[in-house]
């Protein structure tokens, strides 16, 4: 399922001119800021004047055409109108007859999914995890109180599936849809991920009653029974394995085809919260933890040595998730010190023994989950940041709040965004750092959210116990059937 533009430049109408975002305003300094609301918001310090490859790549991924850009009628300067944009592919100034990919992204990238929200579900206990598949077409939300729900998006987003976690700890830390979308597993406080068969006609699935859900046992290397909980958990890209984050400061492997644990890892000195894959070759993972390393596993070694490819030092508090550009280079982190990191592995040192810890140099106690973050700490720096960039403006208390790139077919990953402990969803510039909206309507942290793949649309998930959908639409009305009338709420300043 994919965006068409100039379908949507149909059904939206000129009118959409009013929503785009509106160049940079200048400090007289050089320094850039946005206007959010009836506020101007000073961005983080950006990257390098540009010079950075990342600022480049990113340009590349949603610059328009050379030749639309110089023979565009009433040229001037970037980023060119959506009516320009049109005229110049009526008039094929590129040379193409047709809009490229990085001109899709050029027009899509300027409509963020501000309007709204629309209620898409509200429950009774907290919601940890919001998620999109890949292709988009099916929406995963789960919930503190043992549920998991699956939503058919293509279908007016109606509902799917109903599954009632086993042998639930706490709540459900992680959930994740199998590459052909067929399976879905799920972890919780507890060294057994379930996974279950999402494709069955069985819209209630409750665990070995209505429908089998398969217990896998990360404890049985070591048989250390009920000793930890699992965190983090992904599919491999081929869906043969599991790779996992645990409590007990370790990174597991299974293998699904041969039903067995086949890998642990010590990897950090702390909980890991947080793995992924580099990219599509599935090579590499990355780790992030409560000792506040970022690390990179190169999984060629994985059976050789537990010795990490690299190591990355920047945050000075632990971190709360990790999102990968998919290109085997960047990523970037959300950490209990407040901000986001950009990541470049080709800055990454040997070991963690060549940098000071930031732990040693921090003077004060404090613990995220009950307290508000230490006032002291708000100018420290670790000494050794090895990071691209930093973003800052959001909140990480209370739980380990997600933060991702935007999605490369409609924006070309120009933006982060993430959620936050004040409730609301912030997103970021990549490149300048500049925060160029807030999305703000939930009355409790906002553990989760995702982007979807290829429409300006974004579902946000809270500790309110509602799951909502934020859109572009320049009528500002819902077009999609079956969704929950629209709620307004006012929020305090």
């Amino acid at each position: 399922m994919y965006f068409d533009v100039t379908e949507a430049i149909r059904q939206m109408g000129y009118s959409l001119s009013r929503l785009e975002i509106e160049p940079e305003v200048c400090d007289g300094e050089g320094n850039s800021f946005h206007e959010i609301g009836d506020n101007l918001r000073r961005p983080n310090k950006p990257l390098n004047c540009f010079d950075h490859e990342i600022a480049h790549l990113t340009n590349l991924k949603s610059r328009p055409n050379e030749n639309l850009i110089r023979n565009v009628p009433g040229r001037g300067a970037l980023p060119v109108s959506t009516v320009k944009m049109l005229a110049s592919r009526e008039g094929n100034y590129s040379g193409l007859g047709r809009f490229s990919s990085a001109d899709c992204r050029h027009i899509l990238s300027r409509y963020l999914p501000i309007n709204g929200p629309w209620v898409v579900d509200q429950m009774s206990s907290r919601a940890y995890v919001s998620q999109f598949s890949a292709d988009g077409s099916l929406f995963v939300a789960s919930f503190q109180g043992s549920n998991i729900r699956i939503y058919d998006v293509d279908g007016g987003w109606k509902f799917k599936k109903n599954i009632l976690a086993r042998s639930l700890r706490w709540t459900i830390t992680d959930t994740c849809l199998s590459p052909n979308q067929r399976s879905l597993v799920y972890a919780s406080m507890s060294p057994i991920v379930h996974i279950v068969n999402i494709g069955s006609s069985s819209m209630e699935s409750y665990a070995n009653i209505t429908e089998i859900h398969e217990g896998l046992d990360f404890s049985a290397y070591g048989d250390r029974g009920y000793a930890f909980g699992i965190f983090s958990i992904k599919y491999s890209t081929d869906g043969r394995e599991l790779v996992a984050g645990s409590s007990d400061d370790s990174i597991y492997v299974y293998d699904l085809e041969a039903n067995k644990l086949s890998l642990r890892i010590s990897a950090h000195m702390s909980d890991v919260n947080t793995v992924c894959f580099a990219d599509e070759s599935g090579h590499l993972v990355y780790s992030g933890s409560d000792d506040t390393y970022c690390k990179v596993w190169d999984r060629r070694c994985f059976n050789t040595r537990e010795k990490p490819a690299g190591v990355l030092v920047g945050h000075i508090e632990g971190i709360t998730f990790i999102d990968s550009r998919g290109d085997g280079r960047y990523f970037i982190s959300n950490g209990k010190d407040q901000a986001i990191k950009l990541w470049d592995i080709r800055k990454m040192s040997s070991n963690e023994t060549s940098h000071c810890s930031s732990l040693s140099f921090r003077n004060y106690d404090w613990d995220y989950r009950w307290m508000d973050y230490h006032g002291r700490a708000q100018h420290l720096k670790h000494p050794n940041d090895q990071s691209v960039t930093t973003y800052r403006g959001h909140s990480v208390l209370r739980t380990l709040i997600r933060c991702y790139f935007s999605p490369e077919h409609s924006t070309g990953q120009k933006y982060i965004y993430t959620g936050s402990n004040d409730s609301w969803v912030y997103i970021y510039d990549l490149v300048t750092g500049a925060l160029v909206a807030v999305l703000k309507y939930h009355r409790s942290t906002v553990r989760d959210c995702s982007w979807h793949p290829s429409y300006p649309m974004l579902v946000s998930s809270s500790w309110d116990g509602e799951v909502v959908k934020w859109e572009f639409s320049a009528s500002g009305e819902n077009k999609v059937p079956g969704m929950k009338t629209r709620v307004r709420r006012r929020h305090p300043n």
